[in-house]
């Protein structure tokens, strides 16, 4: 698909905003969505005006990881492009990785007897972590020759970065994650699926033993699960591909990491949505495509708290006029995947989209609920087919063939 869009690309001063409301579909609790719940007059207002539809991450059945939900939204193939966690989070913080590099996302977690009690360990405050992990970086710098990178992130959330002397070949990260995905079981051994990553498994299995020595006493993040065992991979980047000027617009280091992936400008935000709509309007004149991103709708929908999903569905709901305002030529709005409370995780189900532009037929939803969009235009569809609607709607697709 991209190297088809490539070839039709032209140019134009359109502005394309896309909005992710992370995990943003839902299942009925009582009869109702979030969305159903939520009172959104903007959003049910947009729809109405919009072509709206479901769209589907990777393929029917299968539940998308961030990773492989943004990446499909961006118009990459998921299969291809298989990009591991600790990658987009390394590079989400600030972290220049190279090709000797093994990136790993961490969760700082509470464990008693050596069974997990808490993955997250409470969402510790940031602070907290960051003075945790700069404990860990002056204490452990080095393992058998093997530079060792600490960088802070969100909460619980932090990245370790293995950096060898000598590039590494493919395969070398090929390692299990040690996050068994459940509360009241051990963390799992570290396990090497190749035997590239053998090597890579024994620095890791001698870096959680130094880990949990520094940190045993701490009351909350006594221990670490790692997850997202990656090398960097050399993709496309979104300008040659698309020809647009890109910046992101994220809180959280992984999606801000999953846009430097792909060239994206993604400068770092500590703050909340108001913040992100400031930095939206201040550089709206300097880029043809936006990537905003809001994560606490995918938050409440992980911890099962459906009242939470639908207060955070609402407060963008507010926000959505300040977007507006802008007068974007294709604007938009969906998630990377759904998150239904009542599953406390993500799913494989379709996720609701809308697409405002002048050149849709719109009228065919009244609201912006799941049951609504499997009425209107758009259809259900796969999500790399997201890309190629917004550039042809903003008029940068030439005719293809004679």
């Amino acid at each position: 698909m991209q190297k088809l869009i490539k070839d039709l690309i032209q140019k134009n001063n359109t502005k394309i905003l896309l909005v992710v409301l992370d995990g943003l579909g839902g299942l009925p609790v009582k009869g109702k969505t979030e969305l159903d719940a939520a009172r959104k007059p903007h959003l049910d207002a947009l729809a109405a005006m919009s072509a709206c539809g479901l769209h589907i991450p990777v393929a029917m059945g299968i539940t998308p990881g961030s990773g492989p939900g943004h990446l499909s939204l961006f118009g990459y193939d998921t299969i291809e492009w298989q990009i591991g966690r600790g990658v987009l989070e390394a590079l989400g913080l600030g972290i220049e990785l190279k090709n000797t590099d093994v990136a790993i996302r961490v969760n700082y977690a509470t464990i008693r007897d050596g069974i997990i009690k808490d993955r997250r360990a409470g969402r510790i405050p940031t602070d907290k972590s960051r003075v945790i992990t700069e404990g860990l970086q002056e204490k452990i710098q080095k393992i058998d020759e093997v530079e060792i990178i600490f960088a802070s992130g969100m909460e619980h959330r932090f990245a370790i970065i293995l950096r060898f002397s000598e590039p590494l070949p493919s395969g070398s990260a090929s390692i299990k994650d040690t996050d068994p995905q459940i509360e009241g079981k051990p963390p799992l051994s570290v396990t090497a699926e190749t035997p590239q990553a053998e090597r890579v498994a024994k620095i890791v299995e001698k870096l959680i033993a130094g880990i949990t020595e520094v940190i045993r006493n701490e009351p909350r993040a006594n221990s670490v699960l790692l997850r997202g065992f990656s090398q960097v991979p050399d993709m496309p980047h979104f300008k040659e591909v698309y020809g647009l000027s890109t910046l992101c617009i994220a809180v959280y280091p992984m999606y801000r990491g999953l846009a430097k992936l792909v060239g994206m400008y993604a400068p770092s935000l500590t703050g909340n949505l108001k913040e992100e709509l400031a930095v939206l309007k201040e550089n709206y004149h300097d880029y043809d495509f936006f990537f905003f991103h809001v994560k606490k709708i995918d938050s409440y929908g992980e911890d099962g708290n459906f009242d939470g999903k639908v207060t955070k569905i609402e407060e963008f709901d507010n926000a959505l006029p300040e977007i507006l305002g802008l007068n974007p030529d294709v604007l938009i709005i969906t998630g990377d995947h759904s998150t239904p409370s009542v599953l406390k995780s993500h799913s494989w189900h379709p996720v609701p989209v809308l697409l405002k532009s002048p050149y849709v037929l719109g009228k065919t939803c009244k609201r912006f609920t799941e049951r609504e969009c499997t009425k209107g235009e758009l259809g259900i569809f796969p999500t790399i087919n997201l890309m190629p609607l917004a550039l042809a709607n903003a008029g940068r697709l030439k005719k293809f063939g004679a």
